[in-house]
């Protein structure tokens, strides 16, 4: 019998009413094996309604109880983390230490959240005029809503919904269809620590969910990750309906190396980057810009360790990389490859037409290493969200830059080299958000803010860390003038001293 994903709303599993469901495959198998839900319009506004009612006591709710709860579910996260791994691989398709390792890195943001009290802090001026005290504080906004991709399941949904429900808010999110029985674990896990009914909800769906949260008059902020044409799209139509924004669109990241690097830990960190979570992150180097004389030598290290990647089902313990999430998807990066050469690339490795036996109707594509690959061509300009690597030639370490800031992308970037000189000037000159020295994927740490430039990010605040904190409330100042008890009317003593 066919599993079914439905919704979780105030609290509990809802059963779709919609009579629409997706498919659900394996990627290693290529076989159906479960059925989710799609929201129906009225089902949206069901889990909002949820949200909106819970919010009344949450929003008033006390610190210390909201961080209790999220510390009982960190514990429970943590002690089921083999098990949502599981369901991340089962849907995904990425190998088992990849789901492990993208539920760490979501517990780093359940760990900022469980001390959000610090960002929460507000200040106090005294004393601004006579008896006049000025404060400022920061209030929860109310309903919120997270829309996620497939490529991390778990851990980007846990990127917003603890420090949005840490500062008071409640939360609907919209998991990617293709991958969607983490949410639900998450979602249970959450009730088992104890947060009230309809502070977190999960509802199902394709563009007909996401258009009805982006237009909703209750949704106050929408928080969104995946391509930038949809994150574009999710800007311009929630900012029109007046709701605040953070929408991290895709990423073409480069990796500039220098004469002087390392090549041996510069290539070790471009097959890491480039293939690991079969390059489906938009964190991942897809573009090594080779400086001067060292291209040849470096392409060779790349491929000599690129060829030894065992590729094959995420649960099987030996396997490097999986299979990617939809066989279109698959057929999609392929095309990028079989198209390079009348480009003007040199295809070092073809991975097209890989196949795994035992498992032939997987969405198996093997790895792909381009050089010399033109600006011009395809698989240079567009994210193609798949294990191909694209190497590029530059004289100059000027040039290097040059070619990397005219990227419309601008999420992340890194510099291989051992002068210090040369990384200081390239963190301040290139032109991205995040930046790696000697370190090929610069996600920050909890506690400093995802994000990147140009067309990576649509609004004004990155994720987590402090501006995730400043995105999921907002800011009241309070002016304050208090009588002295002394000039107190006549008749009324409270005590006071008269000294004057």
């Amino acid at each position: 019998m066919t599993k079914i994903v439905n919704h979780w709303i105030g609290g509990k599993t809802v059963e779709g009413a919609s009579g629409t469901y997706g498919p659900v495959t394996d990627p290693a198998t290529g076989a159906v094996t479960t059925k989710v839900a799609f929201a129906s319009v009225d089902e949206v506004d069901a889990a909002v309604a949820a949200a909106k009612e819970a919010f009344v006591t949450w929003g008033q709710s006390s610190l210390a109880q909201r961080t209790n709860i999220l510390f009982t579910f960190r514990a429970l996260l943590d002690a089921n983390r083999d098990a949502i791994a599981e369901l991340i691989t089962a849907e995904h398709g990425k190998v088992h230490s990849d789901a492990l390792g993208e539920v760490a890195r979501g517990l780093e943001i359940v760990d900022l959240a469980c001390g959000i009290n610090v960002q929460l802090k507000g200040e106090l001026s005294t004393q601004v005029a006579s008896r006049v005290d000025v404060s400022s504080i920061r209030q929860p906004l109310g309903v919120v809503a997270g829309i996620t991709p497939f490529n991390f399941p778990a851990m980007v949904p846990m990127w917003m919904f603890p420090i949005a429900i840490a500062c008071g808010n409640t939360f609907v999110l919209k998991p990617s269809e293709k991958d969607p029985s983490a949410s639900i674990k998450i979602a249970e896990l959450l009730a088992e620590a104890g947060l009230p009914d309809g502070v977190f909800n999960v509802v199902h769906g394709d563009k007909l969910a996401v258009d009805r949260l982006l237009e909703h008059p209750d949704v106050k902020a929408v928080s969104f990750v995946g391509s930038t044409p949809i994150a574009r799209y999710i800007h311009t139509t929630a900012s029109a309906n007046h709701k605040r924004v953070q929408a991290l669109g895709g990423a073409k990241n480069h990796m500039l190396v220098l004469p002087d690097a390392d090549l041996d830990a510069a290539a070790d960190a471009a097959v890491s980057a480039a293939y690991g979570s079969a390059g489906e992150r938009c964190m991942a180097i897809s573009a090594v810009v080779a400086v001067g004389s060292i291209g040849d030598t470096l392409v060779e290290k790349i491929r000599e360790r690129a060829e030894k990647i065992k590729i094959g089902p995420g649960n099987d313990p030996t396997s490097e990389m999986g299979p990617l999430i939809t066989a279109a998807h698959r057929d999609k990066v392929a095309s990028y490859v079989t198209g390079a050469a009348a480009e003007g690339a040199e295809v070092v490795l073809d991975g097209t037409g890989y196949t795994v036996e035992g498992f032939e109707d997987g969405h198996w594509i093997g790895i792909s290493l381009l050089d010399k690959v033109p600006t011009s061509a395809k698989a240079y300009q567009d994210e193609i969200f798949g294990p191909v690597l694209c190497v590029l030639r530059a004289e100059t370490y000027e040039e290097g830059l040059a070619l990397i800031n005219a990227s419309p992308f601008g999420n992340g970037t890194a510099i291989f080299t051992r002068d210090g000189g040369a990384a200081r000037r390239f963190q301040l000159e290139v032109e991205a958000g995040m930046v790696g020295v000697n370190v090929p994927i610069p996600v920050p740490v909890g506690y400093h803010s995802f994000g990147g430039w140009k067309d990576s990010l649509f609004g004004d605040h990155h994720i987590y860390g402090n501006d995730g904190t400043h995105f999921y409330t907002r800011g009241k100042v309070v002016t304050t003038r208090w009588p002295d008890p002394a000039d107190a009317p006549a008749g009324v003593d409270l005590g006071f001293p008269r000294n004057h």
